[in-house]
């Protein structure tokens, strides 16, 4: 029997309560042994200019996932050079877990986005793509996606940095410990 467990990638720049139900919703109705949490460091869709530090971002979700047992963070694609492609972390995560069955968590945004993805074809016989319901994206994809419905949370971290650029505060979007680095740290000023 092999073990299941969930990935969840992104840039989490910075990590918010949604990314958290997300992937804790996913582990309860897939029956996930674990979610792992898979940072990228420049991904193929956005410009790494725009991304805070790979050290501060890894930190943050080290913070927000702190009390969850069944969560855990992989940082291999912060440490590889150029951009970060699904694929290739896919490919050595099956050869370091022969005895793993991977779900590929993914939001609404990145299902319209799947027949964009590289190797995308390979890629489905590696990982089985799970898609969350995210406000204003459809779940249609020609590939076979499992869905899942979480409470509907119009959060993202665009939307929170934009915030912290205008001197909002985003207390509750984020977990305290997070919210309490990125002000210690003057991230996003």
């Amino acid at each position: 029997m092999k073990s299941k467990i969930g990935i969840l990638g992104g840039t989490f720049d910075p990590p918010h309560h949604a990314h958290l139900i997300i992937a804790n919703e996913a582990r309860i109705k897939l029956g996930l042994e674990k979610v792992i949490f898979l940072p990228n460091a420049v991904p193929p869709h956005k410009q790494k200019s725009s991304l805070t530090s790979n050290a501060a971002r890894l930190k943050m979700i080290e913070l927000a996932i702190a009390d969850n047992s069944f969560f855990e963070v992989d940082d291999r694609e912060m440490h590889r050079s150029g951009k970060s492609y699904t694929y290739d972390t896919m490919i050595e995560m099956t050869k370091e877990f022969p005895n793993a069955a991977f779900s590929f968590i993914i939001g609404g945004d990145m299902v319209e986005y799947l027949p964009k993805w590289y190797h995308i074809n390979e890629l489905i016989k590696l990982v089985s793509f799970v898609g969350v319901n995210r406000p204003h994206y459809s779940k249609d994809s020609p590939y076979n996606i499992e869905t899942i419905r979480v409470p509907a949370m119009d959060i993202s971290s665009s939307m929170l940095r934009e915030r912290l650029e205008n001197g909002l505060p985003i207390d509750y979007y984020v977990p305290s410990q997070v919210s309490k680095y990125i002000k210690e740290h003057h991230l996003y000023e």
